[in-house]
């Protein structure tokens, strides 16, 4: 049986794409362990679903969040790691700051062990505003670690052909981060517990409430909406959180509602009319992203909303929503408009059709063969 460990720097609490992953590999026969960083009141050594994680301890962890400061704590997990796993098979390295525990392991301690690079973004420009200075680092450091890697896989296709120009690598293997597979049954719970009459439109927004993410835009939109019937609820958690809840407050079309577990999600998402998605074009992460929320209003049977950003607009576009031209409130109104009048029904047909494809169950099949072809 071959020992995969899936290294990934955040506190694995709430990385749906990682434990799926893993979850698919673990039933395929491999031996999984998420290796994450620790954070209190988390538990060091956890189970979730049946999938072992060790969430490392850093001594370092309560150091000063000074720069320097912070490079330390990194080298310090990736010492803790490469001590503890150097002799796994098989070592899944989760976005760029993963990527160099791999290439230690398997070019010092491990030479046998596999690499599977999995670039959960357009890695060296993945924040907003982000200095020519930390992309030129960034750019240096994949460039020279990505060449050990066995197989890398990614999340766009965009971002793949990115990958092929920039590294002359094979083309990276496209594993989207869809939802598991889920018959819908309608329900109304936004209604209910939100007190919105049935004469509205739900327009939803779930997800992270952060800055990139269009939720000042969307405020703005709905604050002046020339649409008395047009209604909006933001569903998450996140820095703006009180931005919303406060303009919740003072106009009665914009509604927020806290975040849920993912077990019950969908149950809210397919109480929406209408899923947005909106990104702002600030970085090429953002430029080249395929969100997992568009996969789950699809799974959740509802039309949607995206900005006009290339790999959205490919997957909505004239088959399951409408792609606003412009990331403005002028923008946004009109898409809502166009939304307003669509056929509901032929979308509807669309997306029972795409989420027969967009789906984890499919993605998990591209997973297993990558990793088929590793030996």
């Amino acid at each position: 049986m071959k020992v995969v460990i899936s290294i990934v720097l955040n506190n694995f609490k709430n990385d749906s794409r990682v434990l799926k992953e893993a979850i698919s590999l673990q039933n395929a026969g491999y031996k999984v362990k998420v290796v994450a960083l620790h954070e209190e009141p988390l538990e060091e050594y956890d189970n979730v679903e049946n999938i072992s994680i060790h969430r490392i301890k850093l001594r370092s962890r309560n150091w000063s969040k000074n720069k320097v400061v912070q490079v330390l704590k990194y080298f310090e997990f990736v010492y803790r790691v490469v001590k503890g796993y150097r002799h796994s098979d098989i070592v899944h390295c989760n976005d760029l700051n993963a990527l160099l525990v791999g290439v230690l392991i398997k070019k010092f301690y491990n030479r046998d062990a596999k690499i599977v690079y999995d670039a959960h973004e357009y890695e060296i420009n993945d924040r907003p505003n982000e200095s020519q200075y930390s992309i030129k680092i960034k750019y240096f450091l994949e460039k020279r670690l990505i060449k050990y890697a066995d197989k890398v896989m990614t999340v766009s296709d965009a971002i793949a052909n990115e990958y092929v120009k920039l590294y002359e690598i094979p083309k990276p293997a496209l594993v989207l981060n869809t939802p598991v597979y889920k018959s819908i049954e309608k329900k109304d719970i936004f209604r209910e517990s939100l007190n919105i009459s049935v004469d509205k439109t739900i327009f939803l927004y779930q997800g992270g409430l952060s800055k990139g993410r269009g939720i000042e835009i969307l405020l703005d939109t709905f604050k002046n909406i020339n649409n008395e019937k047009a209604v909006i609820v933001f569903m998450g958690y996140g820095p703006l959180e009180e931005l919303v809840q406060t303009t919740s407050k003072e106009y009665n079309n914009i509604y927020f509602h806290k975040a849920v577990t993912p077990d019950v999600l969908l149950d809210y998402t397919c109480s929406a009319n209408f899923g947005i998605s909106t990104i702002e074009d600030s970085c090429l992460s953002y430029r080249y992203c395929l969100p997992n929320k568009i996969f789950e209003y699809i799974m959740a049977e509802i039309p949607v909303i995206v900005s006009n950003l290339p790999e959205m607009k490919r997957l909505v576009e004239g088959k399951i929503g409408v792609v606003a031209e412009n990331n403005t409130p002028q923008g946004l109104e009109i898409a809502i408009k166009e939304a307003l009048k669509s056929d509901k029904k032929e979308l509807h047909q669309h997306i029972q059709e795409i989420k027969n494809i967009y789906n984890w169950e499919e993605q998990e099949k591209v997973l297993l063969a990558l990793y088929m072809e590793l030996y």
